[in-house]
């Protein structure tokens, strides 16, 4: 460029402006780096939010209390939840007295659910709360033994729960409930019902339909059940496609195959292990399906239609 091209005016103007705008640069420096007090108002809430947390996970630690507060707090085993309930006659729990432990925030993501799905939603630790309770059920899988199919590749021993520790996790679950409104009765599960596929916690000897009697959680009614039961009895029991686009409707994680296939009988065996625990085979009896069915009607009564078909989810 020819500066000498410039005419005089124009030269001072651009030289003003530079040193201006450096100048105005300086004394903005200065007052970031001066002390502000910040002062945040309330006064205006806006009603357009929801809470971080949906879901409750119940698991069981399947360790001593001990050994459960290692594991669940110690960083290389990088797994955690937001309370850990012990039970009694626990020799390595130090305490007197039961105590409920929080071992994380609740605005904080606990590390409990891993891969796992729940309606559409996934990346479950996102958006729930998980609660360990300390019970030494566990269950062993050979999944390379060729002499083993999936149904029957496993072997569990499960064991009571400790009824002071439910009655301390009920309590516990009221009052999160109480402070989270988007947690619907459906929305309260076990960590097999979220993935089937791996997990078995909190198996059937938990008392599901206790939390319920407690205004915890979902379970059906009896009298629906019945006649549910009498129905598919007396006529022609659903499909296996049905069934999985009921499981489907109900929140479970199942793709539409109409086939009685290896997904097909986790999913199964996880809702019978919440609903039926007596029957936790994997099998869908006329029990099982009764069951569904009259959950169905109660939370999901949309997915029923006139001639008690499912109405199948298009995805």
């Amino acid at each position: 460029m020819n500066y000498k091209s410039i005419p005089p005016v124009v030269f001072v103007l651009i030289i003003s402006f530079l040193y201006s705008d450096a100048n105005w640069s300086n004394e903005n420096h200065s007052l970031v780096s001066e002390d502000i007090e910040l002062t945040t108002i309330d006064k205006y809430q806006s009603d357009n939010f929801s809470t971080r947390v949906r879901f409750i996970v119940i698991h069981y630690t399947s360790l001593d209390w001990e050994n459960s507060l290692k594991v669940l707090t110690k960083p290389q085993y990088a797994v955690s939840s937001h309370y850990l309930i012990p039970e009694s006659k626990d020799k390595s729990y130090p305490e007197d007295n039961l105590l409920v432990y929080q071992l994380v925030n609740e605005n904080d993501r606990a590390w409990h659910a891993g891969d796992s799905q729940w309606e559409q939603r996934t990346n479950i630790n996102d958006q729930s709360i998980g609660i360990e309770l300390v019970n030494t059920s566990e269950c062993f899988y050979e999944d390379q033994n060729k002499n083993l199919d999936y149904s029957s590749n496993y072997i569990c021993s499960f064991y009571d729960y400790d009824p002071l520790q439910i009655k301390l996790l009920i309590k516990l679950l009221k009052q999160i409930i109480d402070e989270n409104e988007e947690i619907k009765p459906t929305y309260i599960f076990g960590h097999s019902d979220i993935a089937p596929e791996r997990k078995s916690d909190p198996g059937p000897k938990f008392p599901w339909q206790l939390l319920y009697q407690n205004g915890v959680g979902a379970w059906y009614d009896n009298s629906t059940l019945d006649r549910y039961w009498r129905e598919f009895n007396n006529n022609k029991t659903p499909s296996i496609q049905q069934i999985q686009c009921g499981l489907k409707r109900y929140g479970y994680n199942i793709d539409i195959t109409s086939t009685m296939d290896k997904q097909s009988f986790y999913v199964i065996r996880a809702f019978q292990q919440h609903f039926r625990p007596w029957k936790s085979d994997g099998v869908a009896d006329i029990g099982t399906i009764a069951t569904l069915w009259s959950l169905l009607e109660k939370y999901f009564p949309e997915s029923l239609d006139k001639d008690m078909n499912i109405i199948c989810p298009n995805d």
